[in-house]
């Protein structure tokens, strides 16, 4: 009886976040109330209350599901792959692609996830669940590599390669292109430089720039 509970439970649950992103897009999100969305889920709105205590909640279980989709997307080639370059390419071109039937969405959402002091910007303090995984996916980018790197720069790498990503995602959200031909195009101009800038940080001669960048980097996050 428990077991069919929790189903139940995580199908309700399921139903709105569906309902919630659905409404979202069409209306957009200020103008959707958590009433509407229980209404068009067919559940009261105390149950709507019971799973997500607003609608700031309901957009972060929306980031948890597809950070665990690209997670997903990205475990097989993670597991074969062995140089950097391929390794960063494929969890970034994998990004665009399970992100797909959310474009619309984001284009509309945007503003409120590009805004600083919001709980639903990437860099929140409520969004580090998903930051974090994230940054994990990154960390497997550097750790699985054979590539030579700079042990330094090693360590930081998978934060600054996240950083990159929010960049590709700021121009995937304006990309109108026919299947986001132009985001998928920057990310293949993007990869090979800097794959390349990395490979080059082990190098006596530019050691000392490397440490510079890294200590440019500390003093930021500061």
């Amino acid at each position: 009886m428990s077991e069919a509970r929790n189903r139940g439970s995580e199908s309700t649950r399921e139903l709105i976040v569906e309902t919630a992103l659905r409404l979202f897009r069409e209306r957009g999100f200020d103008a959707t109330t958590m009433r509407a969305i229980a209404a068009e889920a067919g559940v009261s709105v105390g149950n709507a209350y019971y799973y997500f205590e607003s609608k700031e909640a309901l957009i972060q279980a929306y980031y948890d599901r597809a950070q665990a989709e690209h997670e997903e997307a990205c475990r097989d080639f993670l597991e074969t792959e062995d140089t950097f370059a391929a390794r960063l390419s494929g969890v970034l071109r994998e990004w665009v692609r399970v992100s797909e039937p959310y474009h619309e969405f984001a284009v509309k959402f945007f503003k409120h996830a590009a805004e600083p002091t919001n709980p639903l910007s990437p860099f929140s303090e409520q969004s580090s669940p998903a930051r974090e995984a994230s940054i994990a996916i990154y960390r497997q980018v550097v750790e699985g590599s054979r590539d030579r790197m700079n042990a330094e720069l090693r360590e930081e790498l998978p934060e600054l390669l996240w950083l990159l990503s929010m960049g590709m995602v700021l121009f995937w959200v304006h990309d109108t292109s026919p299947g986001c031909a132009r985001t998928y195009r920057l990310i293949e101009v993007t990869v090979p430089l800097v794959d390349r800038l990395v490979g080059l940080s082990h190098l006596p001669g530019l050691r000392g720039i490397t440490k510079d960048f890294i200590a440019a980097v500390h003093e930021l996050r500061a």
